[in-house]
C-alpha cells in the first residue's frame, strides 16, 4: 500500500479535543454521551470561549471530520449549540436523528429560537432544554423539547419537587438531572420519576484527542466573501475548496454526513459541492468563520498536496475535465494519511471516494493510479519509472511533458502558499 513519505513536522496538524460524559438510564446502563468542547487536555470548558466559538468548533472539527457515531460509539449523542448556531441552522449540517441539539441556558432572543426549533422538529430535529431553572423565559419551548435536564439542587427535595411538576404538565417529555454525585442521590431522583441520570456518581467527562488539519485563514476568508453573495458561484467556491486540503476533507465528510445510506460516490470536489447546495454551503462557511480556525503558515505537506493535484490535473487534461478534476481530488487526497494520521484505505472509505478514486489511492490501478504512480516517481527522481508510466498515460508524448507539468505544478503549489502566508 503506498504510504506518503513526508511525516516530519507537521505545522497545521494538531491534536483536537473532546470530551464526552456519559448519560444513564434507571439501570444504570448507557443512554447517550453528552458531547462537551474542549481545547486542551484539561478537562473543563476553557476560559474566555463563547458559546458560538465553541459551537462551531465542535462542530467543525470533531462532528464534521471525525463522525457522531464514532465519537459516542454509536450511542445516541447530546450537542450544546449556541443561539447563534441554532438561528443559523446549524444542525441541517447533521442528519435529523443523528443527535438531540441542546439549547444551553445561557441562550438569548427566545422568541425567535422558539420559532427555529418548531420548525426544524417539522423535519424531524430532537431537542433537550439544558439546565432547567423554572424561569418563565422557557415556557414556549416547554412544548417543544423532548428531553429536560436539571440540575441537583441542595437540599434534593427542590430537585424532585421541580422534576414531579415537570412531569405532570409534560408526562411525554423525559427528563435527565445532572451533577449526581452520590448514590443517594440517585435513589432518591429514580424514586421520583426521573428518566435519565448524569453526573460523576456515574462517570466524569471522558477526554478523547485526534489529530486534525486545519484550513488556512486566507482560505476562510475567500469563502466568506464569495459565499456572501445574493447568488453563490460554485465554481469559484470549488476553486476555493481546492486549494486548502482541510476543507477539501471537510467537504467530503459533510457531503457523506447528508447524503446518508445513498451509497452516493464522490468523483470529484466540484461535485461534492454542488451536491451541498447553496444552503449547506453557506451553513459550512458559517461554522468556518464562528470557530475562528486556521493557522499562520501551512505545511509541507499542504504544499505537496497541491502539487500533485495540480500536476495530475495537468497530465490528464487530454482526458477531459471530469477526469482531470478527478485526477486533481486523487492528488490532494493523497497526502491525507500522514496529515489526520490515518490509513489510506481508512480515509477512501470515510470519505466515500467509490472503487475508481479508491483503487487509485490505494493500489495506483487505472488512469487516476498511473498518474498518481508518476507524480511520486517525479518526486523520487526515479525517472526510469516516470517514463514508463508516461508510455502508459500519454504514449504520444515525450518526457518534456512531465518536466514541464511538475514545474508548473510546483509554481502552483509555491504561489497558492505565498498567497496564504502574506495574508495570513
Amino acid at each position: 500500500m503506498p504510504n506518503t513519505q513526508i511525516t516530519a513536522n507537521v505545522p497545521n496538524m494538531v491534536t483536537q479535543y473532546i470530551a464526552r460524559q456519559p448519560i444513564f438510564n434507571t439501570d444504570k446502563s448507557i443512554f447517550a454521551y453528552e458531547l462537551l468542547y474542549r481545547d486542551s487536555s484539561d478537562n473543563f470548558f476553557p476560559v474566555g470561549t463563547t458559546d458560538g466559538q465553541a459551537t462551531g468548533r465542535l462542530f467543525f472539527n470533531a462532528l464534521m471530520l471525525i463522525g457522531i457515531d464514532k465519537l459516542t460509539a454509536n450511542q445516541c449523542a447530546f450537542i450544546n449549540l449556541s443561539t447563534d448556531a441554532l438561528l443559523d441552522d446549524f444542525p441541517k449540517l447533521l442528519q435529523p436523528k443523528s443527535a438531540v441539539i441542546e439549547i444551553v441556558e445561557r441562550a438569548g432572543n427566545i422568541e425567535q429560537v422558539t420559532k427555529r426549533v418548531r420548525s426544524l422538529k417539522q423535519d424531524g430535529y430532537v431537542f433537550a432544554l439544558d439546565d432547567y431553572d423554572g424561569d418563565a423565559k422557557w415556557e414556549p419551548l416547554l412544548e417543544l423539547v423532548d428531553f429536560i435536564k436539571l440540575e441537583v439542587e441542595n437540599p434534593i427535595i427542590k430537585t424532585n419537587i421541580q422534576l414531579k411538576k415537570l412531569k405532570r404538565r409534560f408526562p411525554d417529555v423525559k427528563i435527565i438531572v445532572e451533577r449526581i454525585e452520590t448514590h443517594e442521590e440517585f435513589t432518591t431522583l429514580k424514586d421520583a420519576g426521573c428518566d435519565y441520570f448524569q453526573g460523576f456518581f456515574f462517570a466524569r467527562p471522558e477526554m478523547l484527542t485526534y489529530h486534525n488539519v486545519e484550513p488556512s485563514k486566507l482560505a476562510v476568508f475567500d469563502l466568506l466573501r464569495c459565499t456572501s453573495r445574493p447568488d453563490i458561484d460554485f465554481d469559484e467556491v470549488h476553486q476555493r475548496v481546492a486549494k486548502d486540503v482541510g476543507l477539501t476533507a471537510r467537504i467530503l465528510k459533510l457531503v457523506n454526513a447528508r447524503s446518508g445510506n445513498q451509497n452516493l460516490e464522490i468523483t470529484s470536489i466540484s461535485q461534492a459541492v454542488i451536491y451541498l447546495g447553496e444552503d449547506s454551503i453557506r451553513q459550512f462557511v458559517r461554522v468556518l468563520a464562528l470557530s475562528e480556525l486556521g493557522v499562520d503558515k501551512p505545511s509541507e505537506l499542504t504544499k505537496l498536496g497541491l502539487t500533485r493535484a495540480h500536476f495530475m490535473l495537468l497530465m490528464l487534461e487530454p482526458g477531459g475535465k471530469e477526469m482531470s478534476e478527478r485526477g486533481y481530488l486523487v492528488g490532494l487526497m493523497s497526502v491525507l494519511d500522514a496529515i489526520l494520521n490515518m490509513e489510506l484505505g481508512a480515509i477512501a472509505k470515510e470519505f466515500c471516494l467509490g472503487d475508481d478514486l479508491s483503487s487509485a489511492l490505494l493500489c495506483f490501478n487505472g488512469m487516476l493510479g498511473a498518474t498518481l504512480q508518476l507524480t511520486r516517481a517525479v518526486e523520487e527522481d526515479n525517472w526510469l519509472l516516470a517514463t514508463k508510466l508516461l508510455e502508459t498515460i500519454r504514449p504520444a508524448s515525450e518526457i518534456d511533458i512531465v518536466y514541464k507539468a511538475m514545474f508548473v505544478a510546483r509554481e502552483y503549489g509555491d504561489e497558492v502558499l505565498a498567497s496564504i502566508i502574506e495574508q495570513a
